[in-house]
């Protein structure tokens, strides 16, 4: 029970036990006779996400994020990911005018971050406890992803957790304990017990940040979300030797920075088959609002190799939420220049 509730907290609820943990005095003595040594890990750090604002949904919006060459990432690379995190996502109430004039560009595209902000992130709990109704779900940020001569490696955001490993030293550890009181070799057998679930749980989500870097590279690298790979958690937990509930509660609310700057849910890197399937019935249907679901169909298999029947892809809309051709053709009619709607394209055909 102790490791699940581990696994499953927040970076700043683990900071903060880590930080308990190494204030303890008998952790001073442990470093200082050897027992316990910090390994460094190799990794880099990124600047740390602004707590303005949190990631909260649960799937609306999930394209736009994943989708590195949209039109919005365009925008946001051109603003910069300092600017666009500290005007889009650290205040919350500015409005768009500003926003527009601060990042020379236009209001409309403001809007549209804003508006995907709007739809994907929540104001910070701790900040604003009694302006919002809080989601069921609040993403952690662990790490940003960056590309370094074309290959992703990870940046983490958090120092006090991401500056190493601790390593016990069995003899030490027993010469310690030797020399100590009865209820001194007690406390320090709770703390070593403590040490070790802490360094599980960072061990093991480092092994699985490095595993989906790997499996995923192409997608992070292009930022074509049709390269994404279809990756089942129980696959991972496989490949990284743990137990599949393990990786389940481990990764459930955790997300990273895309190097495009947006944000999702780690397990946006591992989704399965029928997923991928979903998204890019989503991505097509919405691109192409005229394509009935056998010109769907069609489109699927070529672009993507995707063997569906009709009906498979009218369910697959469905279940999605998306109406029928004709209704699709009348909402797209009413959202064309001269309305008062816009709508962004996320769909990247290759």
């Amino acid at each position: 029970m102790k490791l699940a509730r581990l696994l499953s907290m927040s970076e700043r609820e683990f900071e903060a036990r880590v930080l308990r943990l190494e204030a303890d005095p008998f952790f001073s003595r442990l470093i200082e006779a050897g027992a316990v040594r910090i390994e460094p890990y190799s990794a880099r750090f990124a600047a740390r996400k602004p707590d303005g604002r949190e990631l909260s949904m649960s799937g609306e919006g999930l394209s736009d994020l994943l989708d590195g060459r949209s039109g919005l990432v365009e925008v946001i690379r051109g603003i910069g990911q300092e600017q666009f995190e500290e005007l889009f996502l650290g205040e919350a109430d500015s409005p768009d005018e500003r926003r527009a004039e601060a990042c020379g560009i236009s209001l409309e595209d403001a809007r549209l971050l804003r508006e995907l902000v709007d739809r994907v992130y929540i104001q910070s709990e701790l900040e604003t406890p009694s302006a919002i109704e809080v989601p069921a779900k609040i993403f952690s940020a662990v790490a940003g992803v960056e590309l370094d001569g074309g290959t992703p490696i990870i940046a983490f955001f958090n120092r006090e957790i991401w500056k190493g490993r601790y390593r016990l030293d069995g003899s030490r550890l027993a010469g310690l304990r030797g020399s100590f009181s009865l209820a001194e070799a007690r406390r320090l057998d709770r703390l070593v017990c403590q040490l070790e679930l802490l360094d599980r749980r960072k061990s093991t989500l480092y092994r699985v940040l490095e595993a989906l870097l790997d499996l995923q590279s192409e997608y992070l690298t292009s930022g074509d979300p049709s390269a994404r790979r279809p990756v089942t958690q129980i696959s991972v937990a496989k490949r990284l030797d743990v137990s599949a509930s393990v990786l389940n509660r481990l990764v459930s609310n955790k997300s990273i920075r895309l190097p495009w700057g947006l944000e999702a849910p780690l397990t946006a890197l591992m989704p399965s088959a029928k997923r991928l399937l979903l998204d890019r019935v989503d991505e097509l249907a919405t691109a192409q609002p005229s394509f009935s679901d056998e010109r769907l169909r069609e489109e699927l298999a070529r672009l993507f190799g995707a063997r569906l029947s009709r009906r498979s892809v009218a369910q697959y809309r469905k279940d999605l939420g998306l109406a029928g051709v004709n209704e699709r053709r009348k909402a797209c009619a009413a959202r064309r220049p001269g309305s008062s709607e816009t709508h962004i394209i996320s769909f990247a055909a290759t």
